[in-house]
């Protein structure tokens, strides 16, 4: 289109130019009028060939009606140039909805707030992993337009998660429901998105923030529940211990009752030995055959 315009200004130049000199010489403003005439070639043919990038399709509209026969894929299209392609991409996607003013798609605060069972209000982080159907082009662009993402993927997001928070207490959406959350929104939003002829690749449940009395709540709870588990510990390892002692004391007391019962001269001997064996501070002491003999000591060393 560029060079359409720049043709008729250097046409309507020659035009002018042509007055000028027409009584001198006429060859300047002749010369003008067939480099627009170039130009204007130029900027025709240029407009009958459109470049679609690699994950982009191409529809092709005139005057307001969409043609539906043909779809632009990637790569140079040779097209008519009264006709206007929108193109569109048909890459994964993805739209972050955050509490964090430099994380989302939205500047500023733009996280879910939804009211769970229990009447709390809960705030959700969320992304949407989303592509579109290149044979919906068409549909998309005659029913929805180009601007899709504002239009149905971040209104009906938020829809649904509304719709189905309210089937759960914020504690289990923090915890122990989370994933059944997750999938439930997903198959919402799956069936919607495909009516429209976009699919919906994943859905991300990044963050569920609690109010700051549920999550302290939460909190002393989480601790009792550490302090119990550690108490139990305590306690069990105190009942091991006081079984080891009983067994210990068990058996020292089934020796001595095996001593007492059944001692013998032969058991006294051995245990003699086996004293003398194993301390480096035994004696022997030898004993006369009467009472009357000096005893002898010895060093067993």
């Amino acid at each position: 289109m560029l060079l359409i315009v720049l043709s008729v200004i250097v046409f309507i130049a020659s035009v002018v130019i042509g007055q000028v000199t027409k009584n001198a010489n006429g060859k300047s403003g002749g010369i003008l009028k067939v480099s627009s005439f170039i130009i204007f070639l130029l900027g025709v043919l240029s407009m009958c060939f459109v470049q679609i990038e690699p994950g982009e399709v191409g529809v092709k509209k005139m005057f307001g009606k969409v043609n539906e026969s043909e779809i632009l894929t990637s790569g140079l299209n040779f097209v008519n140039p009264l006709y206007d392609v929108a193109k569109f991409n048909i890459k994964t996607q993805n739209y972050t909805m955050s509490s964090k003013h430099d994380e989302g798609d939205v500047s500023g605060d733009d996280a879910i707030r939804v009211l769970s069972a229990d009447g709390l209000e809960v705030i959700i982080d969320l992304t949407v992993l989303y592509s579109m159907k290149a044979t919906e082009a068409p549909q998309i662009l005659r029913e929805i337009g180009t601007d899709y993402t504002n239009v149905i993927i971040r209104p009906l997001t938020r829809t649904k998660v509304r719709d189905n928070a309210v089937y759960y207490d914020a504690v289990s959406l923090y915890s122990k429901k989370r994933d059944e959350f997750q999938n439930r929104i997903f198959k919402s939003i799956e069936s919607d998105f495909k009516k429209r002829g976009f699919i919906l690749e994943q859905l991300l449940v990044r963050n569920i923030t609690l109010p700051a009395s549920v999550k302290t709540t939460i909190e002393s709870k989480i601790n009792a529940e550490q302090d119990a588990q550690k108490m139990e510990f305590v306690l069990q390892k105190e009942k091991q211990e006081a079984e080891r002692k009983r067994v210990e004391a068990q058996g020292i007391a089934d020796y001595q009752k095996i001593l007492s019962t059944g001692l013998s001269d032969k058991q006294l001997q051995y245990e003699m030995i086996k004293a003398i064996q194993t301390s480096p501070n035994a004696k022997i002491i030898v004993l006369g055959g009467s009472g009357k003999s000096t005893p002898m000591i010895l060093d067993a060393k």
